[in-house]
């Protein structure tokens, strides 16, 4: 079987619990998508829970993953986990002059404060038989500086930090944690912040070229690209594979 981007799905994924935070739109819609083809028993959350209609997962559930003692009680409900994939982020655009303390926080509070929730909450589940989580980094942060990122780009450098620091506490437990680290992806929340950036510069075409301009390959990624990697390192193909920052770029970071 095939996606409509030509994957394969690959059936590896067969009987696996495994959680989908941010799953309405973009890379976690298309991650929980990808992992539902592979034969996952999917679990998807997200706050917006409209944005989850037509999802064929286990169940849905609208979650506030920077609510702690939300998520915490979401937790609850397994018994196990085989896997995680912790996608909430939020992108804030600005230098750090242009980034007021409500954007900072607001930035930390989304994207840093509810992977800590999230993999806090996951991981006692998966102590006793393992399994692997995967987090959404980017390029963007400690591996890449970019313009007009210092909010977002230090939130996913510390996602990439959180990420190796699982990663080496738990290895004896045998859980697996990595982050993929995607360049520019086309997405809803992407195509938002083209239009935020041409309504403020009245240039559409100089808002899109800021995007596009920083892909060597010419394109922007497709969320099902990175749902590919992530599939690979839930699986037991990438059973190897751990605390590592795995960039699909497109190229920028040859």
């Amino acid at each position: 079987m095939t996606d409509e981007n030509g994957a394969t799905a690959t059936g590896r994924l067969a009987d696996k619990v495994i959680v989908v935070t941010a799953a309405a739109q973009g890379i976690g819609r298309a991650v929980a998508e990808r992992l539902i083809a592979d034969g996952a028993v999917v679990h998807a959350s997200d706050i917006n829970g409209a944005g989850m209609d037509g999802l064929d997962a286990e169940s849905t559930t609208v979650l506030d993953a920077t609510d702690g003692a939300a998520v915490a009680e979401y937790f609850t409900r397994f018994d196990r986990l085989d896997g995680v994939v912790q996608a909430v982020g939020y992108v804030h655009h600005g230098n750090i002059e242009e980034c007021s303390d409500a954007d900072w926080r607001r930035s930390m509070s989304i994207t840093l404060d509810s992977a800590f929730y999230v993999m806090g909450a996951a991981v006692p589940k998966m102590k006793a038989e393992g399994g692997s989580i995967v987090t959404i980094g980017s390029i963007c942060g400690s591996i890449k500086g970019f313009a007009k990122r210092a909010a977002y780009g230090a939130s996913k450098g510390g996602i990439i930090g959180l990420t190796k620091s699982v990663a080496v506490d738990y290895l004896n437990d045998g859980i697996r944690c990595n982050s993929v680290c995607p360049g520019t992806v086309d997405s809803p929340s992407m195509r938002g912040r083209i239009a935020e950036l041409a309504e403020k510069t009245g240039d559409a075409e100089a808002a899109y070229r800021f995007f596009i301009d920083r892909q060597p390959s010419g394109r922007f990624g497709k969320p099902e690209e990175i749902a590919a990697m992530c599939a690979f390192l839930l699986s037991d193909d990438g059973a190897f594979i751990t605390g590592q920052a795995i960039n699909v770029d497109g190229g920028i970071t040859i």
